[in-house]
């Protein structure tokens, strides 16, 4: 009995990261790409994905605060990215791609991202479970 009971648990927690993690497809829409231009307000630098804040000015002027969702920080520092990479107040320009939710808000996928030396990198998102630095090799670092 502790041996099928001891199983089970281990089972339940071998499994339960696979469950929990969504594939972009669920989350995403990647027939909706976005491409804005505004500045960093935060970054977590967190797993299973980092995330970048961003205040973008929308056509009448209101300032609309943007969540985009990135790859892990292990796939960030593979694709050329350090912690530091981003500061408050930097300006940039991201193209991602818009979430499905409405309820999300302001939110999105990040495919890439240029920074304020002019420098393009991947936001190592999972496309259909590759990462983009994986599909364009020669495309990101």
């Amino acid at each position: 009995m502790t041996k099928t009971l001891l199983s089970a648990a281990l089972a339940l927690l071998l499994t339960t990261p696979l469950v929990a993690h969504h594939p972009f497809s669920v989350e995403y829409d990647w027939k909706k790409p976005v491409s804005l231009t505004g500045t960093v307000t935060k970054v977590e630098w967190e797993n299973p994905h980092a995330r970048l804040y961003m205040d973008v000015e929308d056509e009448t002027g209101k300032t609309q605060n943007w969540n985009f969702e990135m790859g892990s920080p292990r796939a960030l520092l593979k694709a050329g990215w350090r912690k530091d990479t981003l500061k408050m107040g930097d300006t940039v320009t991201v193209d991602g791609w818009l979430a499905r939710s409405p309820a999300k808000g302001y939110a999105g996928n990040l495919k890439s991202i240029w920074l304020p030396n002019g420098e393009e990198l991947s936001g190592a998102s999972s496309v259909g479970g590759l990462e983009l630095h994986e599909i364009m090799p020669g495309r990101w670092k």
